[in-house]
């Protein structure tokens, strides 16, 4: 019945793109396990949530992956793509984006060695460290204005990996980086001796929704109400639940 209601003009448009076919709708994103990835099952937790609503709209996703500047600017410009996930929100990107009911939460932490601890009860604290950041990344309206002011010293990296073994070498005192993200990369791209070389600060930042990114088009526009009109049926909660267990990530890092 849902597709029913949802199928005509939705439908349409959701088909309308160059590269989409009649029963695929096409994305881009970057590698950012376990929330986006080619390697774990349905592209990842935000993948699985896309999957199961576009399935209520009797639509499937194709994800292709690229760097993360790159696969905004496809997701934005590019016919191929309906838009881009996984992102967070910000006030620069309502300009750009329409966006669809959360596809996984998140909560930015700030990774330290533990024999060179970096001490921070506010972000002010963080004055004169010198953090290393992922280029193109939003990370919080507070931390991203201190940056702006010339208050916080950051580093842009290409992507969180290169800047975890930055850290690793001493390359910065810190990293931010989200919480599963940071578990994820422990457990599958590093040995236990540097896993335990690690320590984290969970509590300078608030929890965060990400999103796909639909343009900012009337296409866009109906796109993302009918993603948002099918998302209503599916229980996010659950899957996620069930999306940790199935790949055996039911804690976090810091547990």
């Amino acid at each position: 019945m849902l597709h029913c209601v949802l199928g005509g003009a939705a439908a349409a448009v959701f088909t309308s793109a160059a590269a989409q076919t009649p029963q695929t709708i096409r994305f881009a994103a970057e590698e950012w396990p376990p929330f986006v990835s080619d390697a774990l099952p349905d592209d990842g937790l935000s993948g699985a949530i896309l999957r199961a609503t576009l399935d209520r709209l009797g639509y499937t996703a194709r994800i292709d992956y690229f760097p993360w500047k790159r696969a905004m600017d496809l997701g934005l410009n590019d016919s191929r793509y309906a838009g881009f996930l996984a992102v967070w929100r910000t006030p620069e990107r309502e300009r750009l984006c329409h966006f669809s009911s959360p596809v996984g939460n998140t909560l930015t932490v700030l990774a330290y060695l533990r024999d060179k601890p970096v001490r921070a009860a506010q972000l002010a604290d963080l004055r004169g460290t010198r953090i290393g950041t992922v280029g193109g990344f939003a990370n919080g309206e507070q931390f991203d204005a201190l940056v702006r002011q010339g208050l916080l010293d950051v580093e842009e990296g290409v992507n969180d990996e290169t800047n975890l073994r930055k850290l690793l070498a001493r390359r910065y005192p810190a990293i931010l980086i989200e919480r599963r993200v940071l578990r994820h990369l422990l457990t599958t791209r590093f040995p236990a001796a540097e896993r335990g070389r690690i320590a984290l600060n969970e509590r300078l930042f608030r929890e965060r929704p990400v999103h796909v990114c639909f343009k900012r088009t009337q296409a866009g526009l109906v796109q993302q109400r009918a993603f948002n009109d099918a998302a209503k049926t599916v229980d996010f909660g659950q899957v996620e639940k069930d999306y940790w267990r199935r790949i055996g990530e039911v804690g976090v890092a810091g547990d």
